[in-house]
């Protein structure tokens, strides 16, 4: 089965140059009910915009389980104006790595987004996930929503080729490779195989941005890839009290191995009737390393209309 994580990527890298904008950086201490601690780096991009009141900031989650949130650094500048959150998720890039597998769960991730949030004083702002980030934007939100948390305005949500069902997935992932490998002959060893599913279906270029190569460099190997999390199931908040999820645009790549079918079960999972679903002609899993223009857009048109 493939995973949510690129196995491999080749030595060679597209060329591209970030301009860095200003940012502050730090750590996060969170902590486990065995009284443990650990740190997470987080990294805020334009700070003096996170409390603006016209363009509200945008907290980013990075996929995976543990690839880290480098690869989403080009969302600053394809979205040049709000303030963005990142942070490296317990487990993966500069935050710490415990070797032992009950300190992470899907409920512990959103535990720490809750503690990073407050602890940087972020209370209103736009949530954003890409691949298992979208899953854990999701999750978040529902706690919002169970628990009628009134402490932060989450103003709207966009999942980013996230799947509501990890099987189904892996399933639909896998006969993508075997239609691949039949329209090859079969004549394909195992890692082109692989290289041609990233090129097809994770990343449609020639060479794997730097960014991504970067993060998949770094990725955790202690929770990692959908083998973490691959009972996972989308469902709806458990009480029928529950406060109403904010509006949330479902984003996938006309290419993307997270299928149609999967992202549409978002339909079911919501309390919200205020959902969009778009499609990326062109794209795959990674539309913003694709199409970074036309994905900057969407994505701050979107939040515009919820500021």
């Amino acid at each position: 089965a493939t995973s949510f994580v690129i196995k491999r990527g080749p030595t060679g890298c597209h060329s591209s140059t970030l301009k860095a904008a200003a940012a502050n950086e730090g750590y996060v201490s969170v902590s486990r009910s065995d009284g443990s601690e650990h740190q997470l780096a987080y990294r805020i991009v334009r700070p003096m915009a996170l409390s603006s009141r016209k363009a509200a900031p945008i907290v980013a989650l990075h996929g995976g389980p543990s690839v880290p949130s480098n690869y989403l650094y080009p969302l600053e500048q394809v979205v040049p104006y709000r303030s963005i959150v990142f942070y490296d998720q317990l487990g993966c890039g500069k935050s710490d790595e415990p070797k032992d597998l009950s300190q992470y769960s899907i409920q512990d991730s959103v535990q720490d987004l809750k503690k990073i949030l407050k602890q940087l004083g972020v209370r209103r702002f736009h949530l954003y996930g890409q691949s298992y980030g979208g899953i854990l934007a999701f999750e978040y939100m529902k706690h919002l929503a169970d628990t009628k948390d009134a402490e932060v305005e989450c103003l709207s949500a966009i999942l980013s080729s996230a799947p509501t069902n990890v099987k189904q997935t892996e399933d639909e992932a896998g006969q993508l490779v075997e239609t691949l490998k039949l329209e090859n002959d079969d004549d394909i060893s195992d890692e082109e195989l692989n290289q041609l599913f990233q090129r097809t279906h994770q990343c449609r270029m020639d060479e794997m941005p730097p960014v991504l190569a970067d993060a998949y460099a770094n990725a955790g190997t202690v929770w990692r890839g959908t083998t973490a999390i691959a009972d996972y199931v989308a469902t709806p908040p458990q009480d029928a009290d529950a406060t109403r999820m904010p509006s949330s645009l479902i984003l996938r790549g006309e290419h993307d191995f997270v299928s149609e079918a999967s992202v549409e079960g978002w339909k079911a999972a919501f309390n919200t009737k205020f959902l969009r679903y778009k499609t990326l002609d062109g794209c795959s899993h990674h539309g913003m390393l694709e199409q970074g223009a036309l994905y900057g857009e969407i994505v701050d048109s979107y939040f515009s209309e919820y500021d």
